[in-house]
């Protein structure tokens, strides 16, 4: 039995990007058709209720802080590293639609890469974590990505490209990094963000309510493709019996 969703995880409407130069998606509000999609089949929505979001970035860059201080809304300054894959269910209303984000939080060290690169199969959205006071970890932001997308489909991947530890970057040293971030983001056609878990959470929770936004649009774009191609094939279909029977009538 699901908990219920929490009252401040409701999502009315699509929230803003971090930086409309490192975003796809800079329109302001819903696709149409899923507002319209939504209003008709609320109370039907079992099957794509759930999206499935992996986490990959370099060892002790903040994944699991970064989850943490969305899901639990706390920060833990022991750092402890990732063994294998951690799981977090976080439920949300979108449009008054019940959706959940499994969060996949993976291992960064080398000897845990073969364990953690068995769940990244089936993913809607990969999160890219790098260290925003770490050069090094965004270089390698590029060979987490490959990875993570080896089993699974470019055209059906929502990618995010998120600096953590915003607290402990100089405005100096914040500008240079963001620069090189963003433009990494061009090239893999990433949104970019960045967030402190530390500093109460700065820009985590519009972050994460814009990850589930942008998937569960995407999902509820492909279900209402999926329902069209359907309807198609059944039309094909009921034309072609219809087509068989006159044959047999007149051939009677």
């Amino acid at each position: 039995m699901l908990r219920p969703v929490k009252k401040d995880r409701n999502i009315t409407n699509l929230p803003k990007c971090f930086s409309p130069a490192a975003a796809l998606h800079t329109k302001g509000s819903f696709h149409p058709q899923v507002e319209e999609f939504c209003q008709v089949h609320r109370a039907d929505t079992v099957n794509f209720n759930i999206a499935k979001v992996i986490v990959v970035g370099d060892v002790s860059v903040g994944k699991t802080c970064l989850i943490n201080s969305f899901c639990k809304g706390d920060f833990d300054k022991n750092y402890k590293a990732t063994i294998g894959v951690d799981f977090e269910m976080e439920r949300f209303e979108v449009l008054g639609v019940p959706f959940s984000l499994q969060l996949w939080d993976t291992a960064g060290q080398e000897r845990f890469k073969c364990i953690a690169s068995t769940y990244y199969r089936g993913a809607q959205a990969i999160m890219v974590v790098f260290d925003l006071s770490s050069v090094t970890s965004l270089t390698h932001a590029r060979q987490w990505l490959e990875d993570a997308m080896q089993d699974n489909d470019p055209s059906s991947v929502l990618l995010f490209l998120v600096g953590t530890k915003k607290d402990l970057s100089s405005p100096e040293q914040l500008a240079q990094i963001e620069e090189e971030a963003i433009r990494l983001s061009e090239e893999i056609r990433a949104e970019y963000w960045a967030v402190s878990a530390k500093s109460g959470g700065d820009g985590i929770r519009d972050f994460f309510f814009r990850v589930a936004s942008l998937t569960f649009e995407a999902t509820i774009l492909s279900e209402i493709e999926k329902t069209g191609l359907r309807k198609a094939q059944d039309i094909i279909s009921e034309s072609s019996t219809v087509c068989v029977f006159l044959f047999c009538h007149c051939s009677i």
